[in-house]
């Protein structure tokens, strides 16, 4: 991967989105990092002033195509003419808490799927003429999405788009393979973020370096898979 690396990380304004962030600017990388208000992203654009000329923020709706293709029209104002963008990281997600069988709604798991699992593979696929010739795209999943592992009901609508969003992973490796791009899905673990919640056991830090760990290992041969921070492959 070249360095230093334009990336783009959506979901940006707060927990593992704004880990990455720091940890990419930390790296040397020029960062496009996307939120859904930036005006109102305070942590987020305090990083920008800290780091003028490599982190922009820019608006990004992952749920409305609308929005993708405005992103894409402001890219290459802060990318250059020429420039391409070498990492994606579809970070954004969402998570309903407390449904119980019986009362899930379709509200929920529609906002669910169009968050988590359509937003990121047509944003992606929007974003392609702007991807480098081998670049990476991580699509930050979960283990929760794991059809092989589940053994209780529980987060119905986040499992289901989770699932989905590891079937749209396998598709975009497909469709971007012959240029040498690795598309990959990664479950960071459950991380103390306000998704989370505080009783989570893996560290925002820790998440977040584990991802980029695996994400600087990966070779041709990777894209498709679903791992995990140590780089074992999850189950589908």
């Amino acid at each position: 991967m070249p360095t230093p690396r334009h990336t783009l990380v959506t979901g940006a304004n707060r927990g593992l989105g704004l880990e990455f962030t720091r940890q990419l600017l930390v790296r040397g990388d020029r960062v496009v990092a996307t939120c859904r208000r930036p005006g109102k992203a305070t942590a987020l654009n305090r990083l920008a002033g800290e780091h003028p000329g490599r982190l922009h923020v820019l608006p990004l709706e992952v749920a409305e195509p609308a929005s993708h293709a405005e992103l894409v029209c402001e890219l290459p104002l802060v990318l250059g003419a020429d420039g391409r963008l070498d990492l994606v990281l579809n970070n954004a997600g969402v998570l309903h808490s407390g449904e119980r069988f019986g009362s899930v709604g379709a509200a929920h798991l529609e906002d669910s799927f169009r968050t988590n699992a359509s937003g990121p593979f047509l944003l992606t696929q929007a974003l392609a003429p702007l991807l480098a010739d081998g670049a990476r795209v991580a699509n930050l999943s979960s283990r929760l999405g794991s059809i092989g592992t589940t053994a209780r009901f529980g987060t119905p609508s986040y499992n289901i788009s989770k699932a989905a969003l590891n079937m749209a992973t396998v598709l975009l490796a497909q469709a971007l393979a012959d240029r040498g791009i690795v598309v990959v899905a990664f479950s960071p673990g459950w991380v103390r973020t306000d998704m989370g919640g505080s009783d989570a056991d893996v560290a925002p830090e820790d998440a977040v370096g584990g991802v980029l760990r695996q994400v600087d290992a990966l070779q041709t041969g990777d894209s498709g898979r679903f791992l995990g921070t140590d780089g074992a492959a999850i189950p589908w």
